[in-house]
């Protein structure tokens, strides 16, 4: 008997991963992978996707300038809207730009002629001021506490010592030159964000527009009410935003004047400055100006912070929620997660935003995630 030679099938499968490409397979489809190509294309993507890193990073001063002039075009927006009603919108614009423009710029010829004069005259006084708080009965009291732990005395006296050394000065600056570019820097800055404010708040309902013709013409409507929606409510907040900064600015100006505090002027735009930051704003800026006003006396720095304690409380019970909530309407446990995380995320500017952004999430989800759950199939 023979046996017949049994022959390897002469198409066979391919197996999982091959580089083969073999015709007239029946069982298996023809695959062809090119591990070179694969990895040549994946490499390109990351290559362009650290090049797009680098150029986000190196435009990040411009990306903010870009967003804090949006922020104040859409804040200034419903003061436009308003005069609107009565007048032309270009009209409307130079008016409420050259409102803002000379509520700041009076605000600077007022204020930076008397904080220079006041803070020379701190900066003149400051030993006799250091002098007689080392002499207090408040500092020798915690002294006979503390005489075996840290001679305040000694630290105070060493202290003075080195921030009346002018090279100590140019060290904890930076150096004048460091000193001069910043102030160069934040002037131009401002500038900047200005100029771009004008061009936003000239342009903002054509940009509307053209983003609206991104979106299908069935989707259009809804799509521009909501954007409406969303940054009415981001205008709203900055105008709320401002005004409790305002009177905090205001009363603060007024009560350290009335009680003797080093530097009012100064340290009401202190006030102000840290109230835009939502949250922990106005107890940093108490704490300061508590701190501060040690230096004059134990009791004045005492009536201080009496008076912001109780200012705190009628902020947060009373003013916030009567102004905040008609701009914005945000749960409480919201605003301190979005404030912490936005001020985690991006610093100052990252806290200021956080809450409209919120605000602008809250809008969203009741107008377009709850009505597709709620539709009835």
């Amino acid at each position: 008997m023979f046996k017949t030679k049994r022959h390897a099938p002469e198409n066979p499968a391919l197996q999982p991963g091959s580089d083969l490409d073999v015709a007239g397979a029946e069982s298996v489809p023809a695959v062809r992978v090119n591990a070179f190509r694969i990895g040549l294309v994946g490499g390109l993507g990351v290559l362009l996707a650290l090049v797009i890193g680098g150029i986000v990073s190196q435009l990040g001063t411009v990306l903010i300038y870009i967003g804090v002039a949006l922020f104040l075009a859409l804040g200034l927006d419903p003061l436009v809207s308003w005069l609107e009603r009565r007048m032309k919108r270009g009209i409307a614009i130079v008016i409420v730009f050259a409102a803002v423009i000379l509520i700041f710029g009076g605000l600077l010829f007022a204020v930076i002629p008397l904080i220079v004069d006041q803070a020379t005259n701190f900066i003149n006084s400051f030993p006799q001021i250091v002098t007689g708080f080392t002499q207090s009965d408040f500092v020798k009291g915690v002294q006979s506490q503390l005489g075996n732990v840290i001679d305040i005395d000694q630290a105070t006296k060493g202290a003075l010592s080195f921030v009346q050394d002018p090279n100590n000065l140019v060290t904890l600056g930076g150096g004048l030159l460091a000193v001069g570019t910043g102030i160069a820097s934040g002037a131009t800055g401002a500038v900047i964000v200005l100029i771009l404010t004008l061009y936003f708040l000239a342009s903002l309902r054509s940009m509307k527009r053209m983003t609206y013709r991104f979106v299908p013409a069935n989707r259009r409507a809804s799509f521009a009410s909501l954007t409406d929606d969303v940054t009415g409510a981001v205008g709203r907040y900055v105008v709320g935003q401002i005004g409790l900064a305002a009177i905090n600015g205001i009363l603060s100006l007024i009560f350290l004047s009335i009680i003797g505090a080093p530097l009012p002027a100064l340290f009401a735009f202190v006030a102000f400055l840290a109230s835009l930051i939502p949250l922990v704003g106005t107890l940093s800026g108490a704490i300061i100006i508590t701190l501060v006003c040690l230096f004059a006396s134990p009791l004045t720095a005492l009536v201080a912070a009496i008076y912001y304690v109780i200012y705190m409380q009628v902020e947060a019970y009373f003013l916030s929620p009567r102004i905040m909530n008609r701009a914005v309407a945000v749960p409480g446990a919201i605003v301190v997660i979005a404030a912490v995380a936005g001020g985690t995320l991006g610093s100052v500017l990252g806290a200021l935003v956080a809450i409209p952004i919120a605000a602008s999430g809250i809008i969203i989800i009741q107008k377009v995630v709850f009505p597709k759950q709620d539709a009835k199939v």
